[in-house]
């Protein structure tokens, strides 16, 4: 899978927003053939490769860090094959000044390999300075790298343990832990959204599609092209006779 697929995949799983309105947040268009010029080639100028941080691709602060001329250095990672943090996992930190200390996952930043822990490696910054005024310092927590930085705890002892992904008896892709063997489940915090905290608590609306149609499978695949089913569909026969085709 190339980078780009890759990254789209892992924001849509874990930003809850849909994929047409990130891709649409983050689009930076430089130039594109006007409309209404048929004797012209169709192109589109657009950026391609962002640099991506803390901020979410749909934030204005994003767009910001990836205006047009600015340069970065590249930024190299370490794949991660099979994702298995979540927020609202309990981690331990295996660096810093808060070595050893265990914490709940509040963001995940799966384009860089990150996670925020609630209240652990954070640091001091000054945000709103002016001249005339000093700004206010707030405390922020920085990111840590899922690849050497933590590691998951094991709810049953609470230790920080290294885990595997197995399938049940029941086919259901579960984590376990390598150390003991138990499950370490994927929190339900990992399930809330901007419009629910837990899925059964959802009311659908008045303009909501409902579940029932999405889950309803319509399409039937067919050995068959659009047209063929079309003719299908209207009792329609096909007389003609093709030409010989010729391979070589």
């Amino acid at each position: 899978m190339r980078l780009t697929q890759f990254l789209a995949t892992k924001l849509k799983n874990f930003s809850n927003f849909p994929k047409e309105y990130i891709e649409r947040s983050k689009k930076q268009v430089y130039w594109k053939t006007p409309s209404g010029l048929p004797n012209y080639t169709q192109r589109t100028v657009e950026r391609k490769r962002f640099r991506y941080t803390t901020n979410r691709p749909w934030t204005g602060q994003f767009r910001q860090q990836n205006m047009p001329g600015t340069i970065r250095k590249k930024v190299f990672l370490n794949p991660v094959d099979e994702w298995g943090f979540f927020r609202g996992d309990r981690v331990e930190v295996l660096v810093g000044k808060d070595k050893g200390k265990q914490g709940i996952v509040t963001q995940v930043i799966p384009e860089r390999n990150w996670v925020m822990v609630e209240g652990l490696n954070w640091h001091y910054r000054t945000v709103g300075a002016e001249e005339g005024f000093p700004g206010i310092l707030i405390k922020s927590e920085s990111p840590l790298d899922v690849t050497k930085d933590v590691r998951l705890v094991d709810p049953s002892d609470l230790q920080g343990t290294e885990f595997e992904w197995r399938y049940t008896e029941e086919g259901e892709k579960v984590r376990v832990s390598a150390r003991t063997g138990r499950l370490i489940p994927i929190p339900e915090t990992n399930n809330q959204t901007h419009d629910y905290k837990t899925p059964g608590a959802y009311i659908e609306r008045e303009k909501d599609t409902a579940a029932a149609v999405v889950s309803e499978i319509t399409f039937q695949p067919k050995l068959s092209t659009f047209e063929m089913d079309i003719m299908e569909e209207m009792g329609i026969e096909e007389e003609r006779i093709p030409k010989k085709t010729y391979w070589y």
